[in-house]
Formats: structure tokens, C-alpha cells, sequence
């Protein structure tokens, strides 16, 4: 069975739950490790200051000015997660879930005092469905914000706006994109070098406290996949996130470079 085909038969149960239904999901879960992830309720949560990394959970409905003017914000969705980068009132989107998220990013920006209107880019870390999926929707809300994705995936996305391919050496609202292929021919993984974020996408993924590899039931090339870990731990960051799992709020580059050595 195809990644997509794997994937559009989970999207398919979640609606059917919310129709009424009870199911239960066994078997493989789609694109990484998110066998636990899968039954928590949709949340924003773990917004975050780039000084200090201490997470600081917020609710849905909770409208505050963020505790610094810089800093991060997991929307922690069914079995995914999207990630608000902000600044000075200002604020990039990285990955848009599935279809229907818009509403759980919009909670997460209200967790962090900001509104649509302070959206002004779009990343996408890759071309999978859980990750593009609610990419039209997030672009009308902002007022139609530039989106962004790896000139290996931009084709295989679809929007109703033309998106702009980035790689090694470009920059959107400061924040630095890195070519990480593997996963998909075009995955990007994106680091704010200020902050010490990186934003991994699925190159890696959060399990048990610490960093995996590319989950090689969904990647393409596995070869490319460990190279791009390599690549990753060649750079410093203090904290790390996942599309799949928990994110590593300390010592993450440590982490990454212990991986590494391992591959």
C-alpha cells in the first residue's frame, strides 16, 4: 500500500469519527512515529520564548502577548504537527497539516497574542498531504502570504497561489532553509541560526525525548535521508521539531550529531 493511499484511508476514519462514529486505528501510522499521537485531541500547544527554550503550554482559546516578542508555537494536530515562528509581531507558518486545520493554526496564533493578519510566509517542509494539506486555506486566511517549498516537492503541491521554490542558501523572514532530501526529493528543513530552532520536518522525528531518523516506511531514499541527518548535525541550534513527535527543547544539536554518528 502507497504512502498516499495509507494516508488519505487515516484522513478518511478521522472524518468518520467526527461524524459520530467510534473507530479504532491499528496498524501503521502514517508518514512516522506517531502511534501516540494519534488519539490526543486537537491543540496548540507548547508555545515557546527563543530566550529561554522553556516550554509554556497554551489552550486553543487563550488570547495573550507573548512572553517575548521572538519565539515558537506547536500546533499539535491528530498525528502532526504545524509550528508558528514569530517575531516582533510578525510570524511565519511552517507546514499546514491536513485538510481542515486552519482553525487549529488560527487557536495557535491567538495562543501567542497574534492574529492571520500577522502571518506574512508560508513554508512547507515537503509535498505529503498531512503536511500541504490545509495550505490554500492558511494562504486566503493570512491574506494571501507568499508560500515556500523545496524545488524538488513545489509541483506536487497544490494551491491556489504560486508558490516560490527555495534550497541551500536562501532565507525567508530570516529564517534559513536547508536542503534535506530523502524523505521527498525535495524536503526542507528550516533554522532560525538567532533563535536556535530548527524546524525538521519529517528529515527527522521526536520519539521517546530524543531525535530518530526518517521513518524508512515513507521516505524514498533512505540513503539520501541519513545524509541529510548528517547534514543537519552539522549545524547548532538548542531545540528541534518534528512533523512527528515531540520536539527537543534542550541540547538538540547534541542529539542530532549523536544520531548521526550512528547512521
Amino acid at each position: 500500500m502507497t504512502y498516499h493511499s495509507l494516508l488519505t484511508r487515516r484522513i478518511l476514519i478521522r472524518d468518520m469519527g467526527k461524524a459520530g462514529l467510534a473507530v479504532m486505528i491499528l496498524g501503521t501510522a502514517a508518514c512516522s512515529s506517531e502511534q501516540t499521537a494519534a488519539s490526543t485531541s486537537t491543540t496548540a500547544s507548547a508555545a515557546t520564548s527563543l530566550a529561554p527554550p522553556t516550554s509554556t503550554t497554551t489552550t486553543p482559546t487563550t488570547t495573550e502577548s507573548p512572553s517575548s516578542d521572538a519565539g515558537w508555537q506547536r500546533v499539535q494536530l491528530e498525528f502532526v504537527s504545524a509550528y508558528i515562528l514569530f517575531r516582533g509581531g510578525e510570524a511565519a507558518v511552517v507546514d499546514t497539516g491536513v485538510g481542515g486545520s486552519a482553525p487549529d493554526i488560527e487557536a495557535g496564533l491567538r495562543g501567542i497574542g497574534l492574529e492571520w493578519g500577522a502571518v506574512g510566509h508560508v513554508i512547507l517542509t515537503h509535498r505529503h498531504p498531512d503536511h500541504q494539506g490545509s495550505l490554500a486555506a492558511v494562504v486566503e486566511a493570512s491574506g494571501g502570504a507568499p508560500w515556500y517549498a523545496g524545488d524538488g516537492d513545489i509541483s506536487g503541491i497544490s494551491a491556489t497561489t504560486v508558490g516560490t521554490p527555495v534550497g541551500d542558501g536562501d532565507s525567508v523572514f530570516d529564517l534559513d532553509i536547508i536542503e534535506t532530501p530523502g524523505h521527498t526529493p525535495g524536503h526542507i528543513s528550516v533554522l532560525d541560526a538567532a533563535g536556535g530552532v530548527l524546524v525538521a520536518g519529517d528529515a527527522m522525528n521526536g520519539a521517546d525525548g530524543t531525535v530518530t531518523g526518517a521513518n524508512p516506511s515513507f521516505s524514498e531514499n533512505m540513503d539520501l535521508a541519513n545524509a541529510s541527518v548528517q547534514k543537519l548535525a552539522s549545524f547548532d541550534y538548542e531545540v528541534v521539531l518534528f512533523g512527528h513527535g515531540d520536539p527537543v527543547v534542550t541540547g538538540a544539536s547534541d542529539a542530532v550529531k549523536e544520531l548521526a554518528a550512528s547512521l
